[in-house]
């Protein structure tokens, strides 16, 4: 799956964003992304304090590479 495929894809309306915190905080608030599974081996990437802004996606390959673990979010791959 390509790049661009991934940003063909559609997140599923029914589909509920999980939240994981990274510990670090900021005047703002603590650092939070949310993350959902598009499809098998897809993923939307979203920053929680930015609930508006179009979330990035990633393949579960590249999730892996940067060190993020969906199990962290509750999800499975």
């Amino acid at each position: 799956m390509s790049k661009t495929d991934l940003y063909e894809l559609a997140i599923p309306s029914t589909s509920v964003f999980s939240k994981a915190c990274g510990g670090n905080t900021h005047p703002d608030g603590e650092s939070c992304v949310t993350l959902v599974k598009i499809c098998e081996g897809a993923w939307a990437l979203g920053d929680s304090k930015r609930p508006d802004a179009s979330p990035l996606r990633f393949t579960t390959a590249e999730l892996s590479a940067a060190g993020i673990d969906p199990a962290r979010f509750g999800l499975s791959t």
